[in-house]
């Protein structure tokens, strides 16, 4: 009976130790007005910037086109480049294709931020004072994992509703459970992402290195996921890349449910579950080792 009550005060430790570093990290974003702002503004400038401009529906339409002895209506034109647009998106709403990849694209660039609390606790020694704790340290890494998966996952919002405001269009007969299956996708993307460069900032002490790690990885990772476009419309060099990318199963599995395109959910979620188990359990694993040095 006294080890059942021991264990059930060290879970509840581990777990308060847990919850008051994952507070600490999501106080300095939601108290900082100016973060907080500026966190809530970029999301939506990416995708009213960036997302209208690159509205590839609009190339397919315009005014009839008149050769000598022919003339294309309109009419047959806008049809000729719906039917263009079904054939290689699988919508003929390309700014819906592209605001659901813009979904995992703020979602990777808040978890890539995840690494420089790791570096700044280091540098200012508030991790050498968290270190002589007896809070677990895994629970140090996973604390500042899901701050910044929650945080991935706020601005998600943001982008989603902007992008609705702005005309996305979703599948018929769409529901709550579509949508937290879309979440779902997201938040194991987060997780695999944001451990992934904690991992990364585990032994770093300078932010340069961090940095530089940020802007070596971010657009490669972007621009060989499926995004932008398909893999289908990918160069054959590039395709294998694509398909290892956990972004190209997070756009699949988010336009799968929120816009109809057809593809494997099971394939989906089991890569991005296998994604995020593997680097959050390498992510603790290495936090035991070079954490406790």
């Amino acid at each position: 009976m006294e080890e059942k009550i021991e264990e059930e005060k060290r879970n509840k430790s581990i777990f308060h130790g847990f919850w008051t570093l994952t507070n600490r990290e999501l106080k300095k974003w939601y108290k900082a007005p100016v973060i907080l702002l500026l966190s809530l503004i970029q999301p939506i400038f990416w995708i009213v910037l960036f997302g209208k401009s690159m509205n590839l529906g609009k190339i397919f339409t315009g005014t009839a086109i008149s050769i000598p002895g022919l003339v294309v209506p309109k009419e047959v034109l806008d049809q000729i480049g719906q039917e263009v647009l079904k054939a290689t998106f699988g919508t003929t709403d390309y700014f819906s294709f592209l605001a659901a990849g813009m979904l995992s694209f703020i979602t990777l660039f808040t978890s890539m931020q995840s690494g420089m609390s790791v570096v700044w606790d280091r540098r200012l020694g508030f991790l050498d004072r968290l270190l002589t704790t007896p809070i677990p340290r895994g629970s140090i890494i996973m604390s500042k994992v899901m701050s910044s998966v929650i945080r991935s996952l706020v601005q998600a919002t943001i982008v989603l509703v902007a992008a609705t405001l702005l005309g996305m269009t979703f599948a018929p007969g769409i529901n709550v459970m579509d949508f937290l299956g879309a979440y779902s996708a997201l938040f194991l993307m987060s997780l695999g992402l944001s451990a992934l460069f904690i991992m990364l900032a585990i032994r770093a002490t300078s932010w340069e290195s961090q940095m530089a790690i940020m802007n070596l990885l971010n657009l490669p990772l972007l621009f060989t996921s499926n995004a932008f476009y398909p893999i289908s419309a990918m160069p054959s060099w590039l395709k294998p890349i694509a398909e290892i990318n956990p972004l190209t199963y997070s756009n699949e599995a988010i336009r799968n449910m929120l816009l109809g395109i057809p593809s494997s959910l099971t394939i989906d979620f089991i890569y991005l579950g296998m994604f995020a188990i593997i680097l959050s359990a390498i992510g603790i694993i290495l936090s035991w080792k070079y954490l406790s040095e």
